[in-house]
């Protein structure tokens, strides 16, 4: 079955209808609305399908329960979406998964360079990590809902590079503190920028570079501001939806379970949709004119050395939780 944000929201519908009529007699909640902030605008497909999620949720739940969505943003800024959820000023969210390394290594799972390079590979690294993920998520008040990967990252340059060498002294947009480790081991200057601030950032130069997917180039029209893309697959970052624990735990059983059905379905959902516009973001950001190349021998090795270095320096901070994650990942 091939799964697209419109078709899972219709085929959820119909039959979510017939629980429905089954179940929302006996829901104990009534009219419970929720807000989720999203760091991404409405365009990009994980704002998207979180839309398709919520519409299916108040279908399905006979509008017991509705969820509104808030992308760009506009509710609360990337960096306080998390916060606002584990306090109760949101009810549900979504946030770039490593974003969040700096409060626990295990955060930064999917932020291993070349741990998992494709879409196979991310989805058994997330099942690997899920137990761990969805334990560190209670202690911050959080319940785990559905993770979504990003097409595999590339690296974004105003000008054409050669070696790793070539990186020295420019200017890096950081997101997370892999973003920031690798920007300091390419001897890059890495600047914190948020998705939604990442236009104005390249237009006045506070950001010569970084590293992200096709997406995020697409989203922000970088070519307007930089000529080169460089598929060298280091990671495919997540992002996670998650909910105020206090929240889910007033939601009864039935519409629990509703929610953890549609929940799945999204997570497959957003997986396809991904998958299936990464080779389409590229062609777009060749259309407009930049140079779209795999990195070369030298790049490639260089970044290969910087991932290495990583890599042992996430299991050393990560600990046995970390280790537990890569023994059932290479199972």
């Amino acid at each position: 079955m091939t799964f697209t944000l419109r078709t899972v929201a219709k085929a959820v519908a119909k039959a979510a209808a017939i629980t429905t009529l089954a179940t929302v007699s006996s829901l104990s909640i009534a009219g419970e609305k929720w807000d989720m902030p999203m760091a991404y605008t409405d365009s990009n497909f994980h704002t998207q399908n979180a839309k398709a999620f919520a519409e299916a949720v108040k279908i399905a739940t006979g509008g017991e329960l509705e969820i509104k969505v808030h992308g760009g943003g506009s509710l609360f800024k990337g960096g306080e979406i998390k916060r606002a959820v584990q306090t109760g000023q949101a009810q549900i969210g979504e946030r770039i998964l490593s974003a969040h390394a700096n409060e626990s290594p295990v955060f930064a799972f999917d932020s291993v360079p070349f741990l998992a390079t494709s879409f196979e590979e991310s989805e058994k690294l997330m099942t690997a990590a899920r137990p761990t993920l969805e334990k560190l998520l209670d202690k911050h008040n959080l319940v785990l809902l559905y993770s979504v990967p990003w097409p595999p990252g590339g690296f974004y340059a105003k000008k054409a590079l050669d070696s790793g060498a070539d990186l020295k002294g420019v200017k890096f947009r950081s997101y997370n503190s892999a973003t920031a480790r690798m920007a300091e081991l390419s001897g890059a200057v890495p600047v914190q920028v948020e998705a939604s601030e990442l236009s104005q950032a390249l237009s006045t130069g506070v950001a010569e570079s970084f590293i992200s997917s096709g997406a995020t180039g697409y989203d922000r029209k970088v070519w307007e501001h930089l000529t080169h893309w460089y598929d060298v697959k280091v990671w495919l970052p997540r992002n996670y939806v998650f909910v105020n624990k206090q929240a889910w735990n007033g939601l009864d059983e039935n519409t629990q379970n509703i929610v953890k059905g549609l929940a799945l379905m999204a997570e497959k959902a957003g997986a396809a949709r991904s998958e299936q516009l990464a080779g389409w973001y590229i062609e777009q950001l060749s259309a407009h004119g930049m140079k779209v190349a795999p990195a070369g021998e030298k790049l490639a090795a260089d970044f290969k050395q910087i991932g290495d270095t990583m890599t042992k320096e996430w299991l050393s901070q990560a600990g046995a939780d970390g280790q537990a994650i890569l023994n059932a990942y290479n199972k």
